[in-house]
C-alpha cells in the first residue's frame, strides 16, 4: 500500500509492516485497527516475564482481597454493609462523572432524592402505622423494575448475538448497547435498593418493637397483630371492608402475606420477623413464577462484589504495579 504499510503475504497477512512516517487519519478502519495492533505488540515485545509478575500480583491481590472481604462481613456485618453501601452508592457515580456519563447521573440524582425520602420515613421514630407498606411497596416496585431491565436486557443481548437486529434493519452496535445499558440498570439498581431496604428494614422493625437484631424484642407479640408493620391482622370492619390475606410461618406466627413477602424479599430476611426462627422460602414462593425472584436476588447480593470492591482491587493492583515500576 502507498500510504505507509505494507502487508505480508501467507500466514502472516493480517499483520502490518511499518515503513516511515504513517498518517492515521488517511487509513480506513481496518488499516488503522491494525496499525495499533501492531504497535502495540511492538510496545509489549519482551516483556514476558514482567506480564507474569503483573499477573501473579493480580490474582494474589485478588485471593487476599477476597479473603479481608469474607471475614470482614463474618465478623463486622454493620460496618461492612455500611462501606458497601456507600461504594455503591458513590463509586458508579464517580466513574460516570469522569466520563462524562450525564445520563446516568441525572438517573442516579432523581433515584437517591425519592428513595431518600422513603428512608427518612422508615427511620423516623415513632413510625407511623402506614410506613412499613410504603416502604415495602417502594422497594418492591424498585426491585421489580430492575428485575424487568434485566431480563429485557439479557434478551436485547442475546437477540443481538442471533442477529435479529438484521430483520428490523437495525445496527448490532444499536441494540447490544440498549441491551448493555437495560441490564447495568437494572443489576445496579437493584444491589443499591435491595441494600438500602435490608437497613430501612431493620430500622423499622426495631421502631415497631417487635424485632431486634439480637436478644429479645422489647414487645410482646399479641396474636392478633402483625410483627412486621405492627397492625392488627384481621380488621373486618375498617372503611374499606377489606380481609387482607395472611401467611402463618412454622413457628406458628402469622403475618399479613404481603409484609412477610416483603420482609423475605425485600428486605432479604430469612428468619420470623419475631423470634427468628429460620422462613422456609420454598415453602412460601411454591409457585414456580415466583422462584425466578429467589434466585434473582442472590444473583443481586454476589453482583455486588464486582460493582463495590472489583474496581477497588484492581485500583491496588495498578498501585503495586506502579510502585514495582511494572507498566
Amino acid at each position: 500500500m502507498a500510504g505507509g504499510i505494507s502487508h505480508n503475504h501467507g500466514e502472516n497477512d493480517l499483520l502490518p509492516t511499518v515503513s516511515g512516517d504513517i498518517d492515521i487519519s488517511k487509513l480506513t478502519d481496518e488499516e488503522r485497527w491494525r496499525y495499533e495492533h501492531h504497535q502495540m505488540h511492538e510496545k509489549h515485545r519482551g516483556h514476558d516475564s514482567m506480564h507474569v509478575l503483573m499477573i501473579f500480583i493480580f490474582f494474589t491481590t485478588l485471593f487476599i482481597a477476597q479473603f479481608a472481604v469474607i471475614e470482614w462481613k463474618k465478623r463486622h456485618f454493620k460496618s461492612y454493609q455500611s462501606v458497601s453501601l456507600v461504594g455503591m452508592w458513590l463509586i458508579p457515580l464517580i466513574i460516570s462523572v469522569i466520563n462524562g456519563w450525564f445520563r446516568f447521573g441525572i438517573i442516579w440524582v432523581v433515584y437517591t432524592i425519592l428513595t431518600g425520602i422513603v428512608m427518612r420515613k422508615a427511620m423516623q421514630k415513632p413510625i407511623s402505622g402506614t410506613t412499613p407498606r410504603l416502604v415495602y411497596k417502594w422497594f418492591y416496585l424498585l426491585y421489580k423494575i430492575s428485575y424487568a431491565l434485566g431480563i429485557f436486557g439479557h434478551i436485547m443481548m442475546m437477540l443481538t448475538l442471533l442477529g435479529l437486529n438484521h430483520v428490523f434493519n437495525a445496527k448490532s452496535s444499536t441494540w447490544m448497547d440498549v441491551g448493555l445499558l437495560s441490564l447495568f440498570y437494572g443489576l445496579y439498581y437493584g444491589v443499591l435498593s435491595r441494600d438500602i431496604a435490608e437497613i430501612s428494614t431493620d430500622k423499622m422493625a426495631a421502631h415497631v418493637g417487635y424485632y431486634t437484631t439480637s436478644g429479645m424484642p422489647v414487645r410482646r407479640l399479641e396474636p392478633y397483630v402483625c410483627a412486621v408493620c405492627g397492625n392488627e391482622i384481621l380488621v373486618k370492619n375498617n372503611d374499606a371492608a377489606v380481609v387482607e390475606k395472611t401467611y402463618k410461618l412454622t413457628c406458628n406466627h402469622t403475618f399479613h402475606e404481603f409484609c412477610i413477602r416483603g420482609w423475605c424479599i425485600v428486605g432479604k430476611k430469612q428468619t420470623c420477623p419475631y423470634c427468628k426462627e429460620k422462613v422456609d422460602l420454598k415453602r412460601m414462593f411454591c409457585n414456580p413464577w415466583e422462584r425466578p425472584h429467589m434466585f434473582y436476588g442472590q444473583l443481586l447480593d454476589w453482583i455486588r462484589y464486582l460493582v463495590v470492591w472489583q474496581p477497588l482491587i484492581i485500583t491496588v493492583v495498578q498501585g503495586i504495579n506502579w510502585l514495582l515500576g511494572l507498566e
